[in-house]
This record gives structure tokens, sequence and C-alpha cells, in this order.
């Protein structure tokens, strides 16, 4: 079965490189909500290392559960 895949680029109004440290952080957590977001939409955890240096898995439940 062939199915045709579609891919959608953005374009950034603004580079990364040339914005104030107050935008930089807006554009960042916007980009780490958009990719919590997604994953819990495709019933995917979202995996990262604590400042404790915890890896964890964070369900869209709440559930976080620790890796290593």
């Amino acid at each position: 079965m062939n199915q045709d895949i579609e891919f959608k680029t953005g374009r950034m109004t603004k580079d990364p490189r040339s914005m104030s440290d107050k935008e930089r952080r807006e554009w960042e957590r916007r980009c780490a909500e958009n990719a919590r977001n997604y994953l819990f939409s495709i019933g995917q955890p979202l995996v990262y290392k604590r400042k404790d240096g915890r890896t964890v898995a964070e369900y869209k439940d709440g559930r976080i559960q620790v890796i290593r």
C-alpha cells in the first residue's frame, strides 16, 4: 500500500541568532510546548534528562517514570 507522505516546513519570521534574550526564551518555551503536545497527541511520552541527572518519561496523564 503506497501512501503519499506530505512534508510541511515552516519559515521563521526572525532568526534566533538575532533575537533578544527575552524573545529567545519565549521561542524556546513555545518549541518545547509544541513538542510536548505533539508527542502526547500520538500517544508517546516526553523523555528528558532532569537537572538531577535522571532520565524520565513524562506521560499525558501526568505520570513520570524514571528510566535511568
